[in-house]
């Protein structure tokens, strides 16, 4: 027999015919990790078979995962899981076989039939309690409970796919720099610190469902998923439309803390005597034989639900005032509305309040000329220099106005255009060419041919590159001549760094087990070398000030920063500040004696060198954001969908942000994220819809 054909196109369109012993009759749906299909055993039972997609199956750690979710169903069994009948991880197309449910789910029946009322809302509560308690009991945290993995089955909800589940006993860890779970249903700690997720955002995600079941939406929506991160840690969830009396209750599982949220047995034991105050009849599971018995609740608390009750109405007028140039901050502990700058379409100029009898700064805001993406900027020569999408252009900083463009076919840019020697230095991919242009007008001063695969590093005037063969040539940055070149001793293939205002540069090899990093610092001018050192581990560098060099410790495997280093050539001493956790791929600068870390999922941290110990940490529920930079007052970063954000340097207190600004196309991510550019008071910040803007660095909360 012939393979049967699915209705999709690509490489699933061509199903296989058995998984195992069980034949797959026809596709129930498509997800990012395989097909389900409905299937039947050879006693005629039927069930839903999930085989994972081939493109994944010739991933061995993507088989390490469908292996963990094999091994996270299994664990799990009651009347509100699906349970699961037969498996195969290692078939040349993984596979799994549970009870298939009939019945739509959450999501589909929300969509068909509109919000479910009090009862419907208890019974589906209570349901999703129990099952939570099935799989808590056992070990296993959901992680990823959503409407669409909640089926209606006749005999109450039924809890599906175990995908991204973790057994509190597993090795596998979260890989780096992902977000794992659906954001509107995520709860803050999945944010703010994935690997450390436990029972309590599963309870947090019941709450989310229930809030959709009642009201066809997330308590946290927005059509960014960054808004909606941001919403989830910091903002009051959105509660018009919940019945009254399942408010206080919901409200208490999408406490932030995970501690302040109630248990599975603390959910059924206030859903039962909820339903026997309303004197209905609508099924509230009691606890099984052998569950912990705890004392009923007393009725709640009068003054706790007008309590419930004003905190809806002030998230009602609160979200009236909101529009996306206008969210929530916490600061100093209490929720503020901060007004924004307005989202027009074009250029802007709104006056920021003013600080003293001088004039006021005007912001400003432009479209790049390159259109949508973030633009690479510095400053210089009394100019805003940015390249963006095979351009090169200058603006005025003091409003906005393009001085100059110049077009650079085949360029990428990873780092913003280079001011050295007088002149601006992009790197031209097309043809292998470097030009060195003047920033008065953006004409070519000099062009120089470069070698294939050429690394590029700008350390002063001199311009160092280095070929595949592991040679190092100093080209002068003024007229494009070649002063030196010759291989660095101790180094077959050397990426340099190098730091404003600092004379020498740093060619940097780590050896093949990562466990140890060659250091040589080098007179860029001349090539010769003034010392060399071999540091413990994988180190990065990240600046150098008062004699001393710093790195920061880097995972050989994960790449989570774990420690900063600071290395002093002068009496050979290595001290080591090790972080309280490790941080997922972190960005990060030095700054007046502090080293400031922004890890992937949000976490910015301040590191004080001569104290050697860790001065403050902040969950911003930011991911993937730039470089922090910092003056003496603050430290500015940008996150992915736009935002400009300042944080007070001495305590780590958020200040103030400028509005998102992700432009039509909200879905879009940005591969790289541009650090703001800090001019004395003035700060300048890029988006992905491509505007530049400018703002007063020195008033944050005006933003």
């Amino acid at each position: 027999m012939a393979p049967h054909r699915s209705s999709e196109t690509g490489a699933e369109a061509e199903l296989p015919e058995y998984a195992g012993h069980y034949h797959l009759e026809s596709s129930l749906g498509s997800g990012g990790m395989g097909v389900v299909h409905l299937a039947r055993s050879t006693s005629g039972m039927r069930l839903a078979v999930k085989v994972v997609h081939a493109e994944f199956a010739k991933d061995p750690e993507f088989r390490g995962r469908f292996r963990q979710e094999v091994a996270a169903a299994r664990r799990v069994s009651g009347a509100f899981t699906a349970s699961v009948v037969d498996a195969d991880p290692e078939a040349e197309r993984p596979w799994m076989a549970t009870l298939f449910i009939p019945g739509p789910s959450l999501s589909q029946h929300v969509k068909q039939n509109g919000p479910m009322d009090g009862p419907e809302l208890r019974r589906l509560m209570a349901g999703l309690a129990e099952a939570l308690r099935d799989i808590h009991r056992v070990g296993v945290v959901h992680r990823d409970l959503k409407p669409s993995n909640v089926m209606l089955a006749e005999d109450g909800p039924k809890v599906i796919d175990f995908g991204i589940s973790r057994p509190k006993d597993s090795e596998l860890r979260t890989e780096t720099g992902k977000l794992i779970g659906t954001p509107p249903f995520m709860a803050p700690e999945q944010f703010r610190r994935p690997r450390e997720v436990g029972p309590e955002a599963d309870i947090f995600a019941l709450g989310s469902v229930v809030v959709h079941a009642a009201t066809g939406r997330a308590p946290f929506d927005s059509d960014s998923p960054y808004v909606v991160a941001y919403q989830v840690v910091h903002d009051e969830p959105e509660m018009v439309g919940v019945p009254d009396e399942l408010a206080p209750l919901i409200l208490r599982c999408l406490a932030k803390e995970p501690a302040d949220r109630p248990t599975p047995n603390e959910l059924m034991r206030e859903l039962r005597a909820l339903a026997a105050s309303y004197n209905t009849h609508a099924f509230i599971p009691t606890q099984r034989t052998g569950a912990p018995t705890e004392p009923e609740p007393r009725a709640e608390d009068p003054e706790r639900l007008k309590g419930a009750e004003s905190r809806t109405g002030r998230r009602v007028r609160r979200l009236a005032s909101l529009t996306a140039g206008a969210l929530g901050l916490v600061v100093g502990g209490a929720f503020i509305s901060v007004q924004l700058l307005a989202d027009d379409a074009g250029p802007t100029a709104l006056n920021a309040s003013p600080r003293s009898a001088s004039p006021p700064f005007r912001t400003w805001e432009v479209k790049a000329p390159g259109g949508r993406g973030m633009s690479q900027c510095s400053y210089a020569s009394q100019e805003l220099l940015c390249a963006q999408n095979e351009l090169v252009f200058a603006l005025s900083p003091a409003d906005g106005t393009l001085l100059w463009r110049r077009s650079v076919p085949g360029s990428h840019w990873t780092e913003p255009p280079v001011p050295a020697a007088g002149l601006i230095h992009p790197v031209i991919n097309e043809g292998g060419r470097l030009e060195a242009l003047d920033p008065a007008s953006g004409e070519p001063h000099w062009r120089r041919n470069m070698p294939e695969f050429a690394g590029i590093r700008y350390a002063g005037r001199m311009i160092l590159v280095t070929g595949a063969d592991g040679t190092v040539t100093g080209v002068d940055g003024g007229s494009g001549d070649t002063v030196w070149s010759h291989r660095i001793p101790g180094h077959s293939a050397p990426h340099f760094a190098s730091f404003a205002g600092d004379p020498l540069a740093y060619a940097m090899s780590t050896s093949d087990d990562g466990s140890a990093t060659q250091v040589t610092a080098v007179d860029p001018g001349t090539g010769g070398v003034r010392w060399n050192a071999e540091l413990e581990g994988t180190l990065e560098p990240i600046g150098s000030d008062s004699g001393s060099m710093h790195f920061v410790a880097v995972d050989a495997v994960y790449g989570d920063v774990r420690a900063v280093v600071r290395y002093t050539p002068a009496t050979r001493k290595q001290h080591r500040i090790t972080l309280a956790y490790p941080l997922e791929r972190a960005r990060v600068s030095l700054h007046g004696g502090f080293v400031h870390l922004l890890g992937a999922g949000g976490t910015l941290l301040s590191v004080d060198l001569e104290a050697q110990t860790q001065r403050w940490s902040l969950q911003t529920a930011v991911f993937r954001g730039s470089v922090p930079v910092a003056d003496d007052r603050h430290v500015y970063f940008t996150a992915a969908d736009g935002r400009l954000i300042a944080v007070d340097a001495r305590t780590g207190r958020m200040l103030g942000q400028t509005q998102p600004r992700l432009g039509a196309n909200s879905g879009d991510v940005a591969a790289t994220v541009p650090a703001p550019v800090v001019a004395g008071t003035h700060v300048y910040g890029t988006a992905p819809d491509g505007t530049v803007f400018a703002v007063d660095g020195s008033d944050p909360a005006a933003w």
